[in-house]
């Protein structure tokens, strides 16, 4: 059937955080003719803007954005750098292995920028209500309305949030985090028979923000330790951290710092003991970490719906899969699906779009996922030189520019 002479789409999209509002406007510029309605349990009057978990976004997702017109107007870091290294002692020449991937080697102006969750959700939402105030009978929000559940009918959606709709096709672009798979957020077809795929890696990610003297600005740090990895995000000058003033110069940045759940460092010690542990564990040429705000710590694994599409039902971002952090690539890989999906329905009606889904998205999904997961539990390997192969394999890739450069244009961009 030609897309062009179908009936109009009606699309309901489950989930008013960044991927779900992504989506949305994906959907409002490309398919003019469908209908979109927007649920989310949040009421409309609840101010977003203030949520200041750290996102990290590749280049090709800051060029989605900007093409939507909802890229944040306030301050963003850009990353113009990546710096990975181990700090794991390994033996001769790889003991300081490490790997620097650059937007300038790569012709690009940036590998991709830093921003609050709070700010890119507060834009998205902007713009959303903005096209929806053009066009109120084709784009409609259901803030303040929770979905309770979804049931897939032959050709349509059966949506219950109280009062019961149908959509031909539904997107869950909502989400937790790994710890609440035991009371997962996101709504769940009331049929469904499979269950994701979840593995607990046992270790703890504790988040926060640091203030760093003199650091290299625009530089992303990843950090291998015999515990796991510790990140270092940039951001910008102006941003408010909570740590305690400093009379000196300094920069924050976010930090990410993975640590085993059963022997973890972190939790018995207060925060000048934090720093100084923190300083022994950093690269050298990062400067030194003069301050720490209180930390929060979630479970770190990996949770992943086998499949994409379940009948006339999509999941998409965290609502899909659940990543370790040791990559920063969740947030990028749902708004790939999204821009995948919104294609697919330009080009085809919805079954023949939702199958050329699952193909076309299956190499890169389960390629970062393969990968994060086999990053994160080599951290739990109790094996003679695990970490002199991780060192081999920096230097290795160091030494082979060809693949470095394909593996930045991986980060950028995604697998294609």
């Amino acid at each position: 059937m030609n897309p062009a002479v179908s009936p109009p789409l009606n699309l309901a999209v489950v989930g008013a955080g960044p991927v779900g509002l992504a989506l949305a406007l994906l959907a409002a510029e490309s398919l003019p003719r469908a209908r979109i309605t927007l649920w989310d349990a949040r009421a409309l009057d609840h101010d977003v803007s203030g949520d200041p978990r750290t996102l990290a976004l590749s280049l090709g997702s800051v060029q989605l954005l900007q093409r939507l017109r909802a890229w944040p107007t306030s301050p963003v870091q850009a990353i113009e750098a990546v710096h990975v290294s181990q700090h794991t002692p390994a033996w001769g020449r790889f003991a300081e292995a490490e790997v620097t991937l650059s937007a300038q080697q790569e012709g690009v102006p940036l590998l991709g920028a830093v921003l609050r969750y709070g700010q890119l959700t507060a834009e998205l939402q902007r713009r959303w209500l903005q096209l929806s105030a053009q066009a109120p009978e084709r784009l409609v929000s259901r803030f303040g309305t929770p979905v309770r559940g979804l049931k897939n009918l032959a050709d349509r959606v059966e949506i219950d949030a109280d009062v019961v709709e149908e959509a031909d096709l539904a997107v869950v672009a909502e989400g937790g985090v790994f710890a609440q798979r035991d009371n997962p957020p996101s709504v769940l077809t009331r049929d469904a028979p499979a269950r994701p795929f979840t593995r607990d890696y046992h270790q703890t990610a504790w988040v926060g923000q640091v203030r760093l003297r003199d650091p290299h600005r625009g530089v992303a740090w990843e950090r291998f330790t015999a515990d796991g990895p510790v990140a270092l995000l940039p951001l910008p000058a102006s941003a408010s951290p909570s740590a305690t003033a400093e009379t000196l110069p300094s920069h924050p940045a976010a930090l990410v710092w993975c640590v085993p759940t059963d022997n973890d460092p972190v939790a018995p010690l207060n925060d000048t003991q934090r720093v100084h542990l923190l300083n022994t564990l950093v690269h050298p040429t990062v400067g030194p970490v003069v301050s720490l705000s209180p930390l929060k710590s979630f479970s770190l694994g990996l949770q992943a719906h086998r499949t994409l599409t379940e009948g006339r039902t999509v999941r998409i971002g965290n609502a899909a899969q659940t990543l370790h952090p040791v990559a920063g690539q969740g947030l990028n890989l749902g708004l790939r699906d999204a821009y995948a999906l919104v294609q697919g329905l330009r080009e085809r009606e919805v079954t023949q779009a939702l199958r050329r889904l699952e193909w076309q998205r299956g190499p890169d999904r389960w390629a970062l996922l393969a990968t994060t997961d086999f990053l994160a539990r080599s951290f739990a390997w109790q094996l003679p030189g695990a970490g002199t192969l991780r060192g081999l394999g920096l230097a290795a890739l160091q030494a082979l520019g060809p693949v470095k450069s394909a593996l930045a244009r991986q980060m950028m961009f995604g697998r294609r």
